[in-house]
């Protein structure tokens, strides 16, 4: 069986973090809609709008000690078993989210898309929170709209430059890219000698980007830059509404609260410290 982890680094102690692990109105800021918690009663449960099949809590607790939580999760007809603990690694303290079992990266499925995106973007909610920050924000699951809007206190410039600087987008968003940046170019996650179907460029200029991928979808950035600020609104369209591409979706939104950490926080790391995940393709993923 499969199992996989993604871990974050944070500032916040571990007293925090385990606050934020396993208290109900805490879990409601970072995780989900709503949430249920009475650990030594036996209760860890969270549903919602930003929870996938989110109707009703679907979570049983295994157990708990005092850096981390254990639970199951029955989604998609199959049991999930997943461990949110806190470590101390190489002198930082770390998130994980270990989650088992795990799909494998690349299989094609709706379902594995949205777990291998669920936990990045949740724990970068989290890592803002236990550090006093505002969330970045969460995929609503009842809804097809995807689109986006956040404040970042940079220029427009300074973000176009982060989305399409290949070293530097490798450092807030945790995996590589290659892109040929002017319109009518290509742009692939990972490399663009690999991939046999990149998306293509269809608009590029100081404020915005845009990218149509095979298939007829299209992911815009567009920015309005004012006093120092920009407001960045990322859509995804072209897609058949009956069918959202959820997970897409939000592997491109765990990316964007270390995009406005960057640039706004003097002496920025990346939050990203490691992933384990199944079939991973060499390269893909980056780490600092």
């Amino acid at each position: 069986m499969s199992t996989g982890t993604v871990r974050v680094r944070t500032s916040a102690p571990a007293e925090r973090i385990y606050r934020a692990l396993t208290t109900a109105g805490d879990l409601r800021v970072w995780l989900a809609e709503h949430a249920q918690v009475d650990l030594e009663g036996g209760e860890y449960e969270f549903w919602g709008r930003y929870t996938p099949e989110g109707e009703r809590g679907r979570q049983k607790l295994l157990g708990f000690d005092d850096r981390s939580v254990r639970y199951s999760w029955f989604l998609y007809g199959t049991e999930y078993t997943v461990e949110l603990g806190i470590e101390e690694r190489d002198g930082e303290t770390v998130i994980a989210a270990t989650q088992s079992p795990y799909p494998e990266w690349g299989d094609g499925k709706d379902e594995s898309e949205i777990l291998l995106t669920f936990w990045p973007l949740v724990l970068g909610n989290l890592v803002e929170h236990v550090e006093g920050r505002p969330v970045l924000g969460f995929c609503d699951f009842t809804s097809p709209e995807q689109r986006f809007e956040f404040d970042i206190a940079a220029t427009p410039a300074a973000i176009i430059e982060a989305l399409t600087e290949p070293a530097l987008f490798a450092r807030w968003f945790g995996a590589r890219m290659e892109i040929e940046p002017h319109v009518g170019g290509r742009w692939a996650m990972g490399s663009l000698a690999e991939e046999e179907n990149p998306a293509k460029v269809i608009a590029l200029d100081e404020a915005n980007l845009a990218l149509e991928f095979p298939g007829g979808m299209v992911t815009s950035w567009e920015m309005k830059g004012s006093e120092g600020k920009t407001r960045l609104t990322f859509v995804q369209s072209g897609f058949d509404t009956a069918n959202p591409p959820y997970g897409p979706w939000m592997g491109w939104l765990s990316g964007f609260a270390d995009l406005r950490r960057m640039l706004e926080l003097p002496g920025w790391r990346p939050m990203w410290h490691s992933f384990d995940i199944p079939g991973v393709p060499d390269g893909v993923l980056v780490l600092e």
